[in-house]
């Protein structure tokens, strides 16, 4: 797992547009980088939906927000549709972006372990640099969170 302090890995992803997306996108402003583990589950449906309806405060904070998971860009352009959500989406089908933030471990559900995707976010400032890191996230209240976070952090 990354640790604050550290830069933001480098990647190169497509978003649900299929239009490319790499970190250079995140450089010059403030950035949430958000991994989730699948499109329309009810959790990162929340989480989704609590990150959209406070985008425009992001924003007013010069502050990118950035979805992630290995789904595809059209299953995040469904999803982005069917719940009417204003955010980018990246796809990231291989893990490479997934392996490298340290959140696509092994997991144990119902018993059973099986890797896939710890829900984690990381606020990045306008070098790229890693701020603060929330793993194992629980989806409620969490957009909140990271926004009282940001202002703290940008004051």
């Amino acid at each position: 797992m990354l640790e604050a302090g550290q830069p933001f890995p480098d990647f190169a992803l497509t978003d649900q547009d299929e239009k490319p997306f790499a970190r250079k996108n995140l450089l010059g402003h403030w950035s949430v980088v958000y991994f989730y583990p699948k499109d329309n589950t009810s959790g990162c449906t929340l989480e989704a939906k609590e990150f959209t309806c406070l985008v425009d405060k992001f924003q007013e904070k010069k502050t990118l927000v950035v979805g992630v998971s290995p789904d595809s860009p059209k299953s995040h352009a469904n999803f982005i549709a069917k719940q009417e959500l204003g955010l980018k989406l990246l796809s990231d089908p291989e893990k490479e972006l997934l392996q490298a933030a340290g959140v696509w471990r092994l997991k144990k559900v119902c018993g059973r372990e099986s890797y896939g995707v710890v829900r984690s976010t990381f606020l990045l400032d306008s070098k790229g640099v890693i701020q603060q890191i929330w793993d194992k996230v629980k989806a409620k209240g969490h957009a909140e969170a990271v926004l009282a976070k940001l202002a703290e952090l940008k004051k």
